[in-house]
């Protein structure tokens, strides 16, 4: 077996299970710093007026929502890449595995190139529709095209990443996420607080780490016993391999899609009632909570790793047993981090912005959305299960379900109908997180997450 991959189907499960998130945490924790890095650059060093680095950290905020928006709109393929990938290393058949990456890059490089041209063409119409307070209009629109046009490396990094797991390497990404984190952080604070560029020092901040990840990647992957040679000749769609992705990928992105579009509804309604200090607030929140998920997101997607090189053998009960250790480890984090968020709200909110007013309505907000910190655990690895065993379709179902019947009507009813503001459309969070903990445990608890979806099992002679 390669360096680069990892054998699920054997070992202790826990420690297997550690072993993979740990390192996955981290590089999740050093992702989520490029959007906070920015946050908190501008937030306290883009202008010494507190209401201009309102304005810029108000546009900074609504920018970077679009563009995770655009990520999640392929974000099918790098879900169904791992699911692949992983099933196929557990199944023994590496040549389909190293189709399917060759596949995986070809499909994002074309997406990619064609999502960039229609989003910098609707640019402006998107921002309107999201309510953009006019005095971040332009520093959000900077910020957004700027990032747009590092689309493609923002793509080829998750590809790299995804494909990673699905081998059950979480030890490269750490180092490569942990390389570009840091190329950030110093042209952060060059742009923004050194040449005084605003939005659009964070921006290409943000684009160029990306792309200092990507190239080192590709470059030592291309060098090590990787299952992709990274040759011209390799990147090209294999029509069966495109059609299994594709079809596993379209639920995952339109679920992805679904749930960040009820996000923005969010955005949109804070924004018609507060304007660019509650908007800021909320991003301020958002950019924590990003940190304060991480523990689910690792448990989930190890949940998922572990499911599909166990489905692919054959090895259910393994599978199944995986969903348990990682719901008790997430959940034993994500506890803490909530009794910390409880207890001092207002420091937490004041390291992104010294802004009283945006520190007030940070704490409104935070007050009632954190209970979301307690529910997330439950949902995310019974979603890494159920993805893992392919049934995107399913977790489709329950996301759509969830944000469009419970968030968004919950936002709406508690943050502007009932006058609850901010405290209100906090809950709209956990809200929709308890609909969809019912929906999937109803899925996994009735087996029907064993039924096969993608017909790559392990051969009685591999």
């Amino acid at each position: 077996m390669s360096s680069t991959q990892r054998d699920f189907t054997q070992g202790p499960i826990a420690k297997g299970m550690i072993a993979f998130s740990m390192p996955f945490l981290l590089s999740n924790i050093l992702q989520a710093l490029y959007g906070a890095v920015d946050m908190l650059v501008v937030g306290n060093y883009s202008s010494p007026d507190p209401a201009v680095s309102a304005q810029i950290l108000s546009g900074v905020n609504i920018g970077s929502q679009i563009t995770n928006l655009v990520a999640m709109m392929v974000s099918g393929l790098t879900v169904s890449g791992t699911v692949m990938v992983g099933q196929y290393v557990g199944a023994r058949k590496q040549k389909d595995a190293s189709e399917t990456v060759g596949t995986m890059f070809s499909l994002m490089a074309l997406v990619g190139v064609v999502l960039m041209a229609m989003m910098m063409l609707f640019s402006n119409a998107i921002l309107h529709l999201l309510e953009t307070p006019p005095e971040a209009f332009e520093h959000a629109k900077t910020y957004l095209m700027i990032c747009l046009s590092g689309t493609l490396f923002i793509f080829g990094y998750n590809a790299i990443s995804s494909i990673q797991r699905g081998l059950g390497d979480s030890i490269r990404p750490l180092i490569f996420v942990g390389i570009a984190c840091l190329v950030n952080v110093v042209l952060d604070l060059w742009l923004v607080k050194g040449l005084g560029m605003g939005a659009a020092g964070a921006a290409w901040a943000t684009v160029i780490a990306q792309a200092v990840s990507l190239i080192l990647a590709a470059l030592y992957l291309s060098r090590s016993r990787f299952i992709f040679d990274f040759k011209l000749r390799s990147f090209r769609i294999h029509t069966e391999k495109m059609k299994l992705m594709v079809g596993l990928g379209i639920p995952s992105s339109v679920q992805s899609i679904i749930v960040n579009i009820s996000f923005l509804v969010m955005t949109a309604l804070v924004n018609s009632i507060g304007g660019a200090t509650a908007s800021a607030a909320v991003g301020v929140v958002g950019k924590f909570n990003s940190f304060a998920i991480l523990p689910a997101v690792a448990m989930s997607s190890s949940v998922s790793a572990f499911a599909a090189q166990n489905i692919g053998a054959g090895m259910y009960d393994r599978a199944k047993k995986s969903l348990g250790v990682g719901i008790g480890i997430a959940m034993a984090i994500s506890a803490a981090v909530f009794a910390a968020v409880q207890l001092f709200p207002a420091p937490i909110i004041g390291i992104f912005s010294p802004n009283e007013e945006v520190i007030r309505s940070g704490v409104e907000y935070m007050r009632t959305f954190s209970f979301d910190y307690l529910l997330v655990p439950i949902q995310f690895c019974f979603n890494g299960l159920i993805m893992g065993a392919g049934h995107t379709r399913f977790t489709l179902l329950s996301a759509s379900l969830s944000s469009l019947l419970l968030r968004i009507p919950v936002a709406v009813l508690f943050g502007s109908v009932l006058g609850w503001g901010l405290m209100g459309i906090g809950l709209a969070g956990p809200a929709a997180t308890v609909a969809g903990i019912l929906l999937t445990g109803w899925f996994v608890f009735s087996g029907r997450w064993k039924r096969d979806q993608t017909g790559i099992h392990r051969e009685e002679n591999a």
